[in-house]
């Protein structure tokens, strides 16, 4: 069993523990409530950058190599990630060193000496390379489909910022973003797995009780605007088309997330799913196909992922909108639902295994206010019966949620047939489906 506990300092700090006495690891975290969405306008990916610059040095380990030795002492191998909303920090340690791993996270976060910074910007412009292709060209269908689905909004710029926005950071941009957003009523302290909540809570406050409090800036929300499909295309030099149908879909606060999940699990997520099923093992015209899920505080999407050949894009567009009437119109079979929620079960029993998966349910549940025990989580997936899906997929594969991508040798015959096979789904949809609830 999980023993879960949560504490906060005085100066508004949040310090969680997930004990879990069975193992032989430890996993330290701090999430930060800062993501891409708070980067001022034209500073696009000044989050991402200074994620980066915190391993650059720090009071107590002024260089880089000095911070990652001091981790790898005690077992860890610190690491770092950068989202939308969110960023953490985080290493896997011997347990017997979590309150020296504390101290070294507190010295990272609270005292950077943000050196070196054209060095990182230069680290981080070839990241941002990667998402152009030899003439300068976004070829990344997520960061094409963001902008499709929250055009004009900090969402849909990309989190690792543009070749601009890199170039044009400095010092002070750092010091006043680190300012902003990087204060203790703003983040959560986990530690998870062979741990003692007294002890984490003592080196907190030792380490992290002198880090000032003060006020986040608000964020910037987000208003559906969206009344009809939209799509993208990509010129690029590929013997392969990569497409993304993008639906603007739920938040993280939607009590039907968890319908989301399955219902993901059914269209996409694994062997006996149905678009493997029927792009891949029936009409062999794609190796793979994915789905994924962004949910955010007030807005989220859904995608469906796959690469094929030029010729047979059309085809494989055609079959995914087949695919989508038939969960739109046709009640789930209860066999195929039992099935992939004993899936996700397991897979939730599973992560009392590791530290790592519990660190992220309690630290990053807690920063995005959605923490979910497991008996709960467990209890919740047990509840969903095939209505529920049915209706949430009648509103989210609507027109007015659907932004289509497609980078790669797309020809103007070609896309002239993509449009009217959305203008096909787009019809059947006005005609066939009565109107939901706009999300």
């Amino acid at each position: 069993m999980v023993q879960w506990r949560k504490d906060i300092l005085g100066n508004g700090l949040r310090v969680i523990t997930a004990a879990m006495p069975h193992l032989h690891s430890a996993e330290l975290a701090i999430y930060l409530k800062v993501g891409g969405r708070d980067d001022p306008p034209g500073k696009e990916g000044l989050s991402h950058l200074l994620e980066h610059m915190l391993f650059r040095g720090c009071r107590d380990y002024p260089t880089c190599l000095a911070l990652e030795n001091a981790f790898e002492a005690i077992g860890g191998a610190v690491n770092a990630a950068t989202d939308a909303e969110t960023t953490c920090f985080y290493s896997r340690i011997h347990p017997g060193q979590t309150t020296e791993g504390l101290r070294i996270l507190a010295a990272m976060l609270l005292d950077p000496l943000l050196a070196d910074l054209e060095t990182e910007k230069r680290i981080v412009t070839e990241e941002a390379l990667d998402d152009l292709n030899e003439k300068g060209t976004e070829v990344n269908v997520d960061s094409v489909a963001a902008r499709l689905i929250w055009p004009d909004h900090p969402l849909g710029k990309p989190t690792v910022g543009t070749l601009e926005s890199i170039a044009s950071f400095s010092e002070e941009d750092l010091r006043e973003h680190l300012g902003h957003y990087y204060r203790p009523g703003n983040a959560v302290l986990v530690a998870a797995g062979k741990v003692d909540h007294a002890e984490v809570l003592r080196a907190a406050e030792a380490n992290f009780g002198r880090w000032e409090a003060g006020q986040r800036p608000p964020t910037v929300p987000f208003t559906a605007g969206q009344v009809a499909p939209r799509w993208q295309f990509v010129a690029d030099e590929d013997s392969q088309v990569h497409l993304q149908m993008a639906f603007r879909g739920i938040s993280l606060r939607d009590p039907r997330l968890m319908t989301l999940r399955l219902l993901r699990r059914l269209l996409s997520g694994g062997g006996s799913s149905r678009l493997h099923l029927k792009l891949r093992e029936e009409m062999g015209v794609v190796y793979s196909v994915d789905a994924a899920i962004s949910a955010y505080a007030d807005t989220g999407s859904f995608s469906l992922d796959f690469s094929t050949a030029p010729e047979n894009l059309e085809t494989a567009v055609a079959a995914t909108f087949e695919e989508l009437r038939r969960i739109v119109t046709e009640p789930v079979d209860e066999g195929e639902l039992e099935r992939v929620r004993r899936s996700c079960l397991y897979e939730l029993e599973y992560g009392a295994d590791s530290c790592y998966d519990m660190q992220i349910r309690y630290g990053w549940g807690e920063i995005v206010g959605l923490v979910c025990h497991p008996e709960e989580e467990r209890r919740e997936m047990l509840a969903i019966d095939v209505v529920a899906i049915g209706a949430l997929a009648r509103e989210l594969f609507g027109p007015d949620h659907l932004n289509l991508v497609a980078v790669g040798p797309v020809t103007t015959e070609l896309r002239g047939k993509l449009e009217g096979r959305l203008g096909e789904y787009e019809r059947w949809f006005r005609e066939e489906i009565p109107p939901a609830k706009s999300t």
